[in-house]
């Protein structure tokens, strides 16, 4: 149900961000993409401050971080990454980005489930309830 509804919210957004680049203009096409820019890396960066020491490139279980934007968001740096990759397509006008905006979401949510599974084995029964308060 979880992969449904993040599949859900990635094609709205696609779709809502191809009728900007279609139809808006110039100057509301910078603004919003600009915003979706600004906020998102913003919040990456936030993200990558609250994970602290148990930030890895490849998954691993230094620990389990539940606060913060980790609180309700399983996975916020790869959620707000995508936030602002989406405003760049956005910025840039180019409707067909959006494809490659779809493929790092895909490959992404592929390694958030990767980091599921070794977190889920690392902590178990704390991991199981941390999921079970998050949005997804």
């Amino acid at each position: 149900m979880r992969s449904v509804i993040v599949l859900t919210v990635a094609v709205l957004s696609a779709v809502a961000a191809l009728g900007l680049v279609q139809e808006a203009t110039w100057q509301a096409t910078l603004w919003a993409g600009g915003v979706l820019v600004l906020v998102g890396v913003g919040l990456v960066g936030l993200a990558r401050r609250q994970l602290g020491d148990a930030f890895a490139i490849a998954p691993r279980a230094k620990g389990l971080v539940t606060g913060g934007l980790y609180a309700r968001i399983p996975h916020p740096m790869y959620v707000f990454l995508d936030v602002a990759l989406l405003g760049l397509v956005i910025m840039l006008r180019e409707g067909w980005l959006l494809v490659v905006w779809g493929g790092i979401v895909l490959v992404q949510a592929w390694q958030a489930r990767r980091e599921t599974k070794v977190l889920q084995r690392a902590f178990g029964p704390a991991y199981l309830e941390y999921r079970r308060r998050t949005w997804w």
